[in-house]
């Protein structure tokens, strides 16, 4: 039961992680990502909910699997959590997105910005799945 509640301790800290980095990088991912905005230069669909939700659901798929790795490898503690966090994100999950966005022509741009959020945010998970 204490893992499930890690978890999604882990899942929240990212979601808020990630608010904040996009937040401050909104103007530049908008500009990068080529995602239709409205009037307002907002991104179109970004008052749906729905996007939120499905956001934070991925955010528990990964915590979850984080959470099955690091128990099995024995990551024990805040610095090896947070070590391995920050390898799960930078060494797997950005360069995937790198992966994605080379083929579909997308600007650099926006794989640092998005590789650097699934890096802080992995880190972060990592950190607090590293405490329990």
């Amino acid at each position: 039961m204490f893992a499930f509640f890690s978890v999604i301790a882990a899942a929240v800290l990212s979601f808020v992680l990630g608010t904040a980095w996009y937040g401050t990088l909104s103007g530049a991912w908008i500009r990068v990502s080529g995602v239709p905005v409205n009037e307002n230069g907002q991104p179109q669909n970004g008052a749906n909910p729905m996007l939120y939700v499905a956001g934070f659901i991925m955010q528990l798929v990964v915590a979850g699997m984080m959470y099955h790795v690091f128990a099995t490898a024995g990551v024990d503690g805040i610095f090896a959590g947070l070590v391995a966090g920050l390898g799960v994100g930078l060494l797997f999950i950005t360069p995937w997105i790198a992966l994605n966005n080379a083929y579909s022509g997308r600007p650099v741009l926006l794989t640092v910005i998005d590789g650097g959020y699934a890096t802080l945010g992995c880190a972060a998970m990592g950190l607090v799945l590293g405490l329990f």
